[in-house]
Formats: structure tokens, C-alpha cells, sequence
């Protein structure tokens, strides 16, 4: 499926909803919490499930797996929460087959209607449409990575009316759940997605590309490179967005094989999650921590930073190394004026005048600043989307289905892993030798997100500083394993994904992204000091 822009009179429309969306979020959360009394005395929670973590018994000497037993008798849902969430991570490793079998029911469907001259150029109106196949929309939409989990998120609100009640899933999706990272991805993908600053981040790596010859290998590593770093300062999201786009028009617009393709895919995933490690606010598992942790940015960069670096420019040079003959053949199509193609509309070479290009950058910075504040970023950006209306000739058009994709796909991640604190949390502090927690929290994340494996260890009392450390860097190493590792994997996945037939193989990303994973695990454990506080 392919974006549409916004039209001046249909446009604003789901913007406007996704405005009011914004706003409620807090409306509704402070209305709940006037509405009901909390479940739990002293917790802010006001739904009976999940059972907050430091409320379930503890015995001494209970090993992992009668802790998990004795949270899984107190409340059955937590097992039939995790069978879900189970059951839409295979679901993602499918999608492929759905899609497979939507085409061939599209195809079957396009023959029949034409047999039965119900195609729109045997309607008498000029502006018919062909009879679409319901069957084949539906199986497309449970081939879109983006909405599985949203579609399993339905059966779990169906297991907590059965166990608990419509109040309790109302409270829960109203008040106990928090939407606004999904929002924020939103509106910084949308933003960072847009005309001049895709421009602006691109002659800066031209800038560097340059010095290497200005050949397809030396973008492929000047944006596998910058552009995760830059992560650390703009936020992994907005990193991500640029990186994927930069990467479409560069390398796969150029058809590259398969291999080159999931290894170049799996290598910025990771890129992109150890990147952030330069600044206490930009990578989401870090930001769940500092504030609990006391870790600053000088803490964070000291201990993490600068290893993470080193796995970037690792991973790069050995990829670089094995891909650099079919990176060499891919140059000669590089180059319009040598195929006879005209580059196409949106990729324009005009230049973007500095004052639209700083207003840009100043929505992208405000966004960043208010990233904790709903009402502030959307409200900033239908700002920016009447600032794009009014310099339209230096613009592209706004394309807001990706984006709004990775916001559900997030969301609905978000609100599956709240309920698996109870099995996740005994595993981290089962008393496992510190080292070994990397490597847990690394596999951890494979399934779910990685800022709530490192929110879930914040909660655990008495971690030494190794074990702090050695969960975050796991969570950050192992943020590129699969879509939902990372919270910015669906928004490269969405931009990226196109240039896979059947879409990306879940499978196929994991040996694309693991041997950087391993370098980065590697590094983080073979460099590690002790974590000194200011």
C-alpha cells in the first residue's frame, strides 16, 4: 500500500482526530483517576490487573520458575496475557503468508471482475473504482507487521473482560497505560520525515561522503555511521526515519541482492539502538532509568557511549568489507544521467531556502524538548503542518500513514507488555552471575521491547552498579534482533519495507542483525569499568 498525501480539504481531518486523541489522553486519564479509587492501595493503578510487581509474595530461597508458578496461580491472566503476546510475536514471523495469499486471491478477483465487466472502465461514472476483494483487504491487513499486535491486543481486552471486567480493561487502556511514546513517534517521524530536513541531514552526509569519493559505499557508510549517532541528540525515532529514507533513495531504490539488503537492515537496527547512547534522553531504555538510576549524560557516555561507537564502527568496516564488490556494481545505477531515468518529483535537487529549513529544524528541536507532553508536541505540530501548507513549492507532501502505522503498532506493543512484568522481572533478578544478566536482557528484548526490560529492572531493589549496567547494555545490543525490539524498528520497517517482496523476513532480519549484535555484546563486555557516579 502506498501513502497518499494530504489534500487541503480531507487532510486535516484525521489530524484534527489525532489532535483531540492527544489532549483526551490526559483528559481521560484525570478523569479516571476522579472517577475510581486505585486497586491496589498505594499505587496510582486503577485496573486489577497486572498485579503490581512488589505486591506479589516473596519467599526466600524461591527459585525463578515457583515464583513464576505462584504469580500465575494468584492471577490466571497473567498466563493467558503472555499466550497472547506469544501468539502475535509467531503471528509476525507469518505476515509474509498472508500477503502471499492476499495476491493470489487479488489476482484471481481482477480476472473475475473483468470476465464480469465489473471493472471501473465498464462503469458509465469516470470516477468508478473497481470492486475491491474484501477477503484479500482483510488478509493484507493481517499480513501488516504494524497491526498485528494491535490485532491480538483485541483478543487480550476479550481474556481481561472474562477475568476481570469491562471497568478494569477500561481503566486499564484509559488510565494505566501510557500512549505517549506511540504519539511522539508520530509526530517526530512525520517531522523528521519531511522535505527539508531530509535535505538538510543529506548534504551534511554528502559532506562526508564526498571525502570517500561520493560512490553508493561511501553513503552506505556515511549513513550507517552519522546517522545512528546522531540518535544520541534528535532522538532514535527521528535517527531512524532520516536513516531509512536516505537509505531508500541511495541503496535500495538500486535493487540491491537480498543479503546486502536484511544485512544492511539488520546492521542500522542495531546502529540505531546502541547510537543512542551518547545522552541519557535519547535511546527509551536508558530514559526509563536515568532519573531512578541517577545516571547523567556524562555517566551514560563514559560507560556506554563511546563502547557503542566503537561496536558502530566495528560492525561497519566488516560489513563494509564483505559488501564492497556488489556496493561497487551497484554504482553504475547510482546515477540518473547514466540509465536515461529523470529522478522523479520528490527527489528534486532544488534547494530548500535556509529560513524554511530552520523553522523545520526549530518543530523537530520543540518536539524533542516536549517529547513527555502531548498537548505540546501535537499541538506544535499542526503548527508545523500549517507552516508546510503555506511554503507547499519547498515541500513534499505530508505522508501520515507510515507514521501513524508505527504509533498503533506501538501503542498496541505497549499495551501488551504491561502485562508481562510477571515473568520478565523474576528472570532478571533471579540471582544469574551479572555478567550473564547482558545476555539475558540482550534475548529479552528480542521479544519484547527494550525500555521495558530495562523499566521492569528499575523496580528490582539492591542491583549493583554491574548489574545495571550489563541490563542496559544487553537491552541497547540487543534493540535490532526483531521489529519489536526496539521502539524504532517499525518506523525503519514501515519506510524500508516496500523494497522486500512479501515484506520483511522476520527470520532473515535476526542473521542480518546478529553478527553486529554480537560485536556490540562483545565490546560492552570486554570494556566494561565500573559505573562512577557524579
Amino acid at each position: 500500500m502506498i501513502d497518499r498525501p494530504l489534500n487541503k480539504r480531507q487532510g486535516w481531518i484525521p489530524l484534527i482526530l489525532f489532535a483531540v486523541f492527544a489532549w483526551s489522553d490526559v483528559g481521560s486519564a484525570m478523569a479516571a483517576s476522579l472517577d475510581a479509587a486505585p486497586a491496589f492501595e498505594g499505587h496510582s493503578q486503577l485496573s486489577h490487573f497486572p498485579v503490581p510487581l512488589d505486591l506479589y509474595e516473596k519467599t526466600p530461597g524461591q527459585g525463578v520458575w515457583e515464583t513464576i508458578r505462584s504469580r500465575a496461580a494468584r492471577d490466571p491472566f497473567n498466563v493467558a496475557a503472555t499466550i497472547i503476546f506469544v501468539l502475535a510475536v509467531l503471528h509476525t514471523f507469518v505476515a509474509g503468508f498472508f500477503n502471499r495469499w492476499a495476491h493470489k486471491i487479488e489476482e484471481e478477483h481482477a480476472e473475475r471482475i473483468m470476465r464480469e465487466q465489473r471493472t471501473a472502465a465498464d462503469k458509465p461514472q469516470d470516477d468508478a473504482k473497481d470492486d475491491v476483494s474484501f477477503s484479500a483487504t482483510v488478509l493484507h491487513f493481517l499480513g501488516e507487521v504494524e497491526a498485528i499486535f494491535g490485532i491480538w491486543a483485541l483478543a487480550l481486552v476479550g481474556v481481561g473482560i472474562w477475568f476481570h471486567g469491562w471497568e478494569d480493561v477500561k481503566n486499564y487502556l484509559g488510565h494505566d497505560v501510557n500512549f505517549t511514546e506511540p504519539m511522539f513517534v508520530v509526530v517526530i517521524m512525520a517531522i523528521a520525515a519531511s522535505r527539508p530536513v531530509v535535505r538538510f541531514a543529506e548534504n551534511g552526509l554528502a559532506v562526508v561522503a564526498k571525502i570517500f569519493g561520493d560512490t553508493v559505499g561511501a553513503w552506505w557508510l556515511a549513513v550507517l555511521t552519522l546517522a545512528p549517532i546522531l540518535g544520541s541528540f534528535i532522538t532514535e525515532p527521528a535517527a531512524m526515519t532520516i536513516a531509512a529514507l536516505i537509505l531508500g533513495r541511495k541503496i535500495y531504490a538500486l535493487h540491491p541482492s537480498k543479503k546486502l539488503a536484511y544485512g544492511t537492515l539488520g546492521l542500522l537496527f542495531v546502529n540505531i539502538s546502541i547510537g543512542g547512547t551518547l545522552t541519557h534522553f535519547a535511546a527509551p531504555p536508558i530514559l526509563m532509568v536515568a532519573a531512578r538510576w541517577e545516571w547523567d549524560t556524562a555517566i551514560v557516555m563514559t560507560n556506554l557511549g563511546w563502547k557503542c561507537v566503537s561496536a558502530i564502527v566495528t560492525s561497519n568496516v566488516i560489513y563494509f568489507l564483505f559488501f564492497r564488490r556488489e556496493l561497487a556494481r551497484l554504482e553504475d545505477q547510482a546515477h540518473p544521467e547514466r540509465s536515461g531515468k529523470a529522478p522523479r518529483w520528490t527527489e528534486r535537487e532544488d534547494p530548500v531556502p535556509l529560513a524554511v529549513t530552520s523553522i523545520h529544524l526549530l518543530m523537530l528541536g520543540w518536539t524533542v524538548m516536549t517529547n513527555h507532553y502531548p498537548a505540546l508536541f501535537v499541538g506544535g505540530f499542526l503548527f508545523f503542518l500549517a507552516f508546510v501548507q503555506a511554503t507547499g513549492h519547498h515541500q513534499n507532501a505530508v505522508l501520515l500513514r507510515s507514521p501513524i502505522l508505527v504509533g498503533f503498532f506501538l501503542g498496541s506493543l505497549v499495551i501488551h507488555g504491561g502485562c508481562q512484568g510477571w515473568w520478565i522481572e523474576p528472570l532478571l533478578t533471579s540471582g544469574m552471575p551479572e555478567w550473564s544478566l547482558l545476555l539475558g536482557s540482550a534475548t529479552l528484548t528480542a521479544f519484547n521491547d527494550n525500555a521495558a526490560i530495562t523499566f521492569l529492572a528499575a523496580q528490582a531493589p539492591g542491583l549493583s552498579d554491574f548489574a545495571k549496567y550489563a541490563v542496559v547494555a544487553g537491552a541497547v545490543a540487543g534493540g535490532g534482533l526483531t521489529i519489536i525490539a526496539n521502539a524504532p524498528n517499525p518506523a525503519g520497517q514501515a519506510i524500508l519495507g516496500r523494497h522486500f517482496k512479501g515484506g520483511v523476513s522476520p527470520g532473515l532480519l535476526l542473521l542480518g542483525a546478529l553478527i553486529p549484535t554480537v560485536i556490540a555484546i562483545l565490546l560492552l563486555l570486554v570494556l566494561h569499568s565500573p559505573l562512577m557516579h557524579h
